[in-house]
């Protein structure tokens, strides 16, 4: 193994690291809902190992083409740039949506109180929510929905730095060299989401507030919403 591509390998994991770590949207999204759905550890895991692949796997198709074909690096990063445009509105969007949604939710869940009189002509109060009697129909298909929207979400989002900074000056050593720093940039990228996931998910599980836990899924989107602008306005 030459230098040069130890070199590269190095600085696919640097990088890997720093812009999962530096991006909120790599893993944001998958531990406000993880939260707001109350997915298990290993559900929330598989589906966030799923998004990056598919987050790492389309960046990775069109590098190839682009080495296959001789397509100018130029290019390909508008390409690129023009993909992350359309992923942070499509995640701007989904999470409006889904903040919609989620204080329709709240709304109707909210706890009210029923007065009952008895033949003795006592009576008593208790408070209960209606929705949660019926909501279950319509949050089952619903919960499947969200992790294909997360998924199809993550394939439009580049990996901006994958293309120009490592698999081109990669190809010009070798096929090996460019496949070897694209997959441990893959790993690396997968791995930190996964990682970073699982930490958020556990933190939040002490966190147990009867106003949260009923607007999870409002504060779920609000915070996919402020991704899709951080990605559109500032860059991340």
């Amino acid at each position: 193994m030459s230098q040069e591509l130890i070199i590269l390998l190095i600085t696919a994991v640097t990088l890997a690291f720093t812009h999962t770590i530096f991006g909120p949207d790599h893993y944001l999204p998958f531990i406000v809902i993880a939260k707001a759905k109350k997915w298990s550890p290993l559900k929330t895991a598989w589906i966030t190992f799923l998004c990056g692949l598919g987050h790492v796997g389309s960046s990775l198709f069109i590098g190839i083409l682009g080495v296959v074909f001789g397509v100018a690096l130029l290019k390909l990063q508008f390409v690129e740039s023009f993909r992350g445009n359309i992923a942070g509105w499509l995640l701007f969007c989904f999470g409006l949506m889904y903040f919609l949604w989620g204080l329709r939710k709240a709304w109707r869940n909210r706890p009210h109180s029923h007065v009952h009189l008895h033949e003795d002509g006592s009576k008593h109060e208790h408070i209960h929510s209606h929705e949660q009697a019926h909501i279950h129909v319509h949050e089952g298909s619903e919960a499947n929905l969200t992790p294909w929207v997360l998924f199809i979400i993550f394939v439009f989002g580049p990996c901006e730095v994958l293309i120009p900074l490592l698999m081109y000056p990669a190809a010009q050593a070798s096929w090996y060299s460019m496949m070897m720093v694209a997959g441990v940039f893959s790993l690396a990228t997968i791995g930190t989401m996964i990682a970073i996931v699982t930490l958020g998910v556990y933190g939040f599980s002490f966190v147990r507030f009867s106003f949260l836990e009923r607007h999870s899924e409002s504060i779920a989107g609000f915070s996919i919403m402020l991704c899709g602008l951080a990605i559109q306005f500032l860059g991340l």
